[in-house]
């Protein structure tokens, strides 16, 4: 991994960019005031057309599809985002991730941000993702961050708490992935040794 980290914030959810995207702005902004030279992509499944995922080989999907796992390949780190939706994540992102390769998040930091419509439902997202997560092997960060609408003004993030969280979250991101660079860390994911 590069002296310089390129993080992946990935929006997912197909809904036209609201809050959630205003809140990964936010983390954008905190990536890039956390250090000089902080490279931050941002990848919005709403703006960006990912193939069903129908257990073909990734080479002959469609090119926005490949270069969307691409992108998620190519990061020191990711911060996925995401809202709550019945009670788990949207199936865009579970899609893009079926899509995805064991490798593209193996050892890989990973921050997860989740939106819900109330407090109730903060360990939905985060449950659930960190079980996908674990399959690819990924380092998840140990704690997640959980907004509401509560946290917003005027469509934009103004918590203090959340805006806190969430900086902390993409330090976390960053020291790990300066840190970690592309060291193996313990076995293969059990995904990963039975392909």
């Amino acid at each position: 991994m590069p002296d310089v980290p390129r993080l992946l914030m990935l929006v997912g959810a197909a809904t036209p960019p609201g809050r959630l995207a205003n809140a990964v702005a936010y983390a954008a902004d905190a990536a890039r005031a956390a250090g000089p030279g902080i490279e931050v992509d941002i990848l919005n499944l709403a703006d960006t057309p990912v193939e069903i995922c129908d257990g073909r080989a990734l080479d002959a999907y469609a090119a926005p599809t490949r270069q969307a796992v691409a992108r998620i390949a190519g990061a020191a780190a990711v911060l996925i985002a995401a809202p709550v939706y019945r009670a788990s994540y949207p199936g865009v992102l579970k899609n893009l991730l079926d899509t995805t390769p064991v490798e593209a998040l193996q050892n890989k930091p990973v921050g997860i941000l989740a939106m819900g419509g109330s407090p109730h439902h903060y360990l939905a997202v985060d449950s659930q993702l960190r079980a996908v997560l674990a399959w690819f092997g990924a380092l998840v960060a140990p704690t997640a961050v959980y907004i509401t609408g509560a946290d917003f003004r005027d469509g934009k993030l103004a918590a203090e708490r959340a805006r806190r969280d969430l900086a902390a979250l993409v330090e976390t991101l960053i020291v790990l992935s300066r840190r970690l660079g592309p060291a193996a860390l313990g076995p293969k994911p059990l995904a990963a040794q039975f392909t």
